[in-house]
Formats: C-alpha cells, sequence, structure tokens
C-alpha cells in the first residue's frame, strides 16, 4: 500500500468487533467483523500485508480487555481511546451514505430501513473519524 498513515479501528464487543482499516484522511479501505473466539486470528489476516500507525479503540463494552489483547498482538503501537456513545447509529448512517438504496427501496425513509449486514465495522470507521477529526 501507499505510504499514507493507516490506522486500526476497533469497536469492542463481548462476542464480536468490529475492525476498520482507514487512511489518514478518513477514507475507508476495508472493514470486518471479527469473532472474539478467533480474534488474533482475523486481526492477523485483516491486516496481512498493511503496515499501520496507530490504533483507535472504542471506549464501551470490554474496553480495558481489549486494550491488553491489542498490546499483545501489536507491541509498540499507541492506541487511542475515543468515546463510543451513538458510534452505531452514526454508523448506519454511513451505511447508507456508502451503500444507497436502490430501486423501489431508495423512495423509502431511510429510518425505517435496516441494513442488511452487521454495522460493528462501519462503527470502527466512526471512531476513527471521530479521533481524526480532533
Amino acid at each position: 500500500m501507499s505510504s499514507e498513515k493507516m490506522i486500526l479501528g476497533v469497536d469492542p464487543g463481548r462476542s464480536k468487533t468490529g475492525l476498520a482499516l482507514v487512511t489518514g484522511t478518513g477514507e475507508v479501505l476495508k472493514t470486518q467483523v471479527a469473532l472474539m473466539t478467533e480474534f488474533a486470528e482475523e486481526l492477523q489476516v485483516f491486516l496481512a500485508d498493511v503496515s499501520i500507525d496507530t490504533i483507535v479503540l472504542g471506549n464501551g463494552t470490554t474496553s480495558q480487555a481489549m486494550t491488553d489483547t491489542l498490546k499483545k498482538l501489536l507491541p509498540g503501537l499507541a492506541i487511542n481511546v475515543v468515546e463510543e456513545s451513538y458510534s452505531t447509529e452514526e454508523a448506519r448512517k454511513l451505511y447508507w451514505e456508502l451503500h444507497p438504496p436502490r430501486g423501489l427501496k431508495r423512495l423509502l425513509p431511510l429510518g425505517l430501513q435496516v441494513p442488511p449486514e452487521n454495522l460493528d465495522g462501519l462503527a470502527a470507521v466512526v471512531l476513527v473519524r471521530r479521533f481524526i477529526g480532533r
């Protein structure tokens, strides 16, 4: 990849965790939802061939345990903790920006529609963008 700054966003949870790879300018490169039972392996695959500069972690559920895990898996990287409140709601809005409804669905208000996929990865994007916007 390029020499642009790469940020790993992490939205921690009990059974699953959202991951996002975002550039320093806020561009989303990829997202994923990792199961906690296989987190180390999934993180390794997610970050294959990528050099990250920093980690942004939400301060919600299991944040301290995830901090400890990330320190073991990615030693030497700074972990920046950000406020996680309402990140899922912002992720839902971001989903519709990235994937606007088509056909007849575009006529329905977005508030009545449910995204067809898990939003934890996009919630991690929201956390990174909050960090960048500081």
